[in-house]
């Protein structure tokens, strides 16, 4: 199983997004998630294709929240999908053979998203968040660990996680960790993102 490490997620930043796409290059991170609802179509397509071409050829895979259409527009590595989202059979219909991701929030539905047979799947939120307009309840790290004991693909966790809570997150198992707000809402993006990398790796 390929872990990915720390998993980038841009929704609203300090930084421009080109500069974010830069750094997570230079820093070898292996997944940028574009996750931004509030463009429009034609300012989102304009943002992903400005990463794709920063980030093609490289280690950092390009994710694409949410729009079948926009990942394949602009030449996408991964889809992720939400529970709110088109199902992923619809999607597969737009995209095709590319790589997808599933978001989930509870056990039955991280077992639901394993049988579709997603390239990884998202789970949390971790602990309580405000990083979306309706969070869902957190799931902790005790669900954390069971999921990541039975699923066959990476499981990325997200939600409320911040360098003082991490290391419950890598003791209940998880290789991959998604830290919006503390990657977003900062100028000092790389900096943050190096300490994350090497906190994950020391633990």
């Amino acid at each position: 199983m390929n872990n990915f490490g720390i998993y980038v997620i841009i929704t609203k930043p300090e930084l421009p997004y080109t500069t974010i796409a830069e750094k997570c290059v230079e820093n070898n991170i292996s997944m940028l998630q574009l996750r931004e609802k509030h463009l429009s179509d034609r300012e989102l397509l304009k943002v992903a294709r400005d990463l794709r071409t920063i980030t093609k050829g490289t280690n950092t895979s390009l994710v694409i929240n949410d729009r079948p259409d926009i990942a394949v527009l602009c030449d996408a590595d991964y889809l992720h999908l939400g529970q709110d989202d088109i199902n992923i059979e619809d999607a597969r219909r737009i995209v095709g053979n590319m790589k997808t991701g599933l978001s989930t929030h509870s056990l039955e539905q991280a077992r639901e998203a394993l049988d579709k047979k997603p390239d990884y799947i998202g789970f949390g939120p971790v602990f309580p968040t405000n990083a979306k307009v309706r969070p869902d309840p957190p799931v902790g790290t005790n669900l954390l660990k069971q999921v990541i004991d039975f699923a066959k693909v990476p499981v990325v966790a997200i939600g409320g996680i911040f360098p003082d809570n991490m290391h419950q997150v890598v003791a209940a198992g998880a290789k991959n960790i998604a830290m919006v707000r503390h990657f977003m809402q900062t100028t000092e993006f790389e900096k943050r993102v190096q300490a994350a990398q090497k906190q994950l790796t020391l633990q």
